[in-house]
């Protein structure tokens, strides 16, 4: 792809996030991954819950390009923001994350993304070293870093970078003797880099970016030529009723504003499970 060869694409990161991401990113678009590190990315929000994050996932994301343009006086960056919770249907826990492309003289905003269950996000209160040490194990400890408090998880005195078994001992030690009920809250550690579960979900965020990125314009030739409208309403198998199911997908350019209208590949009929008559 020559759109973006040899251009600087600036991401503003503090986690190391770049080893998920400038592999994929220079390899596909033979472009120059510029780390941008001036800004302090915590302070729009923490995965410890010391800040939080006011805004939404794409808006925060959204925010750390522009820091990262305005410090780098570049047209074109990237950025990663992730989110942890359960499933609202399943009681298991779920991980999205997004990793958003924006050129600015060009007015392209494109994202990828990753959602799946794929992640040893975590938390327990323990009442012993061998509690927490069992623990850690099950998360894939050392590899993937935990994190102290004494009590509770939202306890002010916070232990991280917990990444040896001399220090997990020694971090169970101190917030045991702060602890006023003599137990100590641990957790996974989310950071990008102190968790190489995330760290491979950012990867394949960033292929699916690249994979939307790839697509062009059949008119332009402009990157990017993604689904920007979903028709609803594919009727349904048993009684023809409009269903919620995707009738048309329609993908138009960002430049150009060229139009193609795809007709949903799964058939022509929506299976009556999704049918508000025939299963409401």
């Amino acid at each position: 792809m020559d759109t973006y060869r040899n251009k600087k694409i600036i991401l503003l990161t503090k986690h190391k996030k770049e080893l998920a991401i400038r592999p994929i990113i220079e390899s596909a678009l033979g472009c120059n991954l510029i780390v941008e590190e001036r800004f302090d990315t915590d302070k729009l929000g923490t995965f410890t819950r010391e800040v939080k994050r006011p805004k939404s996932q794409l808006d925060t994301a959204r925010l750390k390009i522009m820091k990262g343009l305005k410090l780098s006086k570049c047209d074109i960056g990237i950025s990663s923001e992730g989110s942890f919770g359960s499933h609202p249907f399943v009681p298991i826990q779920w991980n999205t994350e997004l990793v958003l492309f924006y050129d600015k003289s060009d007015h392209l905003e494109i994202f990828g993304i990753y959602e799946g269950p794929d992640t040893n996000c975590d938390e327990k209160i323990v009442k012993s070293y061998e509690e927490a040490l069992e623990f850690s194990n099950r998360i894939g400890f050392p590899e993937h870093f935990v994190i102290m408090r004494p009590d509770h998880n939202n306890s002010k005195y916070i232990l991280k970078n917990i990444d040896t078994y001399d220090k997990l001992k020694d971090s169970y030690e101190k917030c045991l003797r702060k602890s006023k009920t003599k137990c100590v809250h641990i957790e996974t550690d989310m950071r990008a880099f102190a968790n190489p579960t995330r760290m491979k979900n950012i990867q394949k965020a960033t292929e699916n970016l690249v994979e939307k990125l790839m697509l062009m314009c059949p008119e332009c030739g402009a990157p990017g030529f993604q689904i920007q409208e979903i028709v609803r309403g594919l009727p349904c198998e048993m009684c023809g009723f409009p269903s919620e199911m995707a009738k048309e997908y329609i993908y138009i350019c960002h430049r150009c504003k060229h139009r193609y209208i795809e007709t949903n590949p799964k058939g022509m009929n929506s299976p009556a499970q999704y049918c508000e008559r025939c299963n409401p």
